[in-house]
């Protein structure tokens, strides 16, 4: 078996048995980068976008169907952002954002959260095929930053105590992010849906101030592995077990037959009306920043799903 990195581009499972907690630690850097490279965000919104994937990565990674996706999606009311999507497919991330470079300019270079998302809400989704089941749960941009949102949609949605840590920072190497979530395990067996949070165990407080001492730079650390650092905060624990690693890469699923088998869709005169002059169907992927041409035509003898992230331009 490969090799996973523990220092980056990973996901870590972590359960305190003793504490009846569960966590997930996730650390991003040549992923990070990939994602960003053909954007040219300005800084703001790329510390956004980084947070925002290396959360993604934390809660995708507790799917345990191969082909689920777990997908953030963060719209807004008179906010800069107009919408932040994220998703999560088999260890594979992609994510973008739109903004209005104007009144984010005026904004200075630290942008509060709700200048950045107004009156906003946050969606998580997640589907998995295999038991064909979908949960989304849909809670307000409030607070300080992403993971206090996090933090308020799984108290609301899950009514699971949780804690939340996001940080994000850009060095000489490149863009590098950091999280932690550790949860209260609910009552009965890992894995059952919207139980009960254990009400008997009064342990949840001290994991919830062990991890919550973290340190942004701890997690953007390169040189400190994410099991290390797990051990720094439950040290004294007696036992504490650690999952499988989980490598993340950059995953697109775009591609020119992918593209056309969604065009196939539409109905004939609208594909007739996206054609441009040159005879080219232009479709845009928001994610890659890609522009993808498909001759009118050749999508005809395809089929498939349409995709958000998709923009079609004649």
């Amino acid at each position: 078996m490969t090799d996973i990195s523990l220092t980056s581009d990973v996901a870590l499972g972590v359960t305190v048995p003793s504490r009846h907690a569960r966590g997930r630690a996730a650390r991003l850097d040549a992923t990070l980068d990939a994602i960003l490279a053909n954007h040219g965000y300005p800084p703001a919104i790329e510390q956004l976008l980084a947070e925002a994937l290396v959360l993604t990565a934390l809660l995708g990674s507790l799917l345990k169907d191969p082909s689920g996706q777990m997908t953030l999606q963060a719209q807004t009311e008179n906010g800069i952002v107009d919408l932040l999507v994220c998703d999560y497919k088999g260890g594979e991330l992609r994510g973008y954002v739109r903004h209005d470079p104007e009144r984010l300019a005026e904004a200075g270079p630290n942008p509060t959260l709700f200048s950045l998302f107004g009156k906003g809400y946050l969606a998580i989704t997640f589907d998995q095929p295999a038991t064909d089941e979908r949960y989304q749960g849909i809670v307000p941009l409030e607070g300080e930053g992403l993971a206090e949102a996090a933090q308020s949609f799984f108290s609301q949605s899950e009514q699971i105590p949780s804690v939340v840590r996001l940080a994000a920072r850009r060095d000489d190497l490149g863009w590098i992010a950091g999280g932690l979530m550790f949860q209260h395990l609910p009552e009965g067996e890992e894995g059952r849906e919207r139980l009960h949070t254990r009400l008997d165990h009064p342990e949840w407080p001290h994991v919830a101030t062990m991890v919550g001492s973290v340190r942004g730079e701890e997690l953007t650390d390169r040189t400190l592995p994410v099991d290390d650092l797990i051990w720094r905060l439950l040290h004294e624990e007696g036992e504490v077990r650690t999952l499988a690693p989980l490598h993340l890469v950059r995953g697109c699923r775009c591609s020119p037959d992918y593209i056309a088998s969604v065009i196939a869709r539409f109905p004939e005169q609208e594909r007739a009306a996206m054609a441009g002059d040159d005879g080219l169907i232009r479709v845009d992927c928001e994610f890659c920043a890609t522009s993808f041409p498909i001759p009118y035509g050749a999508e005809e003898a395809l089929g498939g799903n349409a995709d958000a992230g998709l923009n079609s331009r004649s």
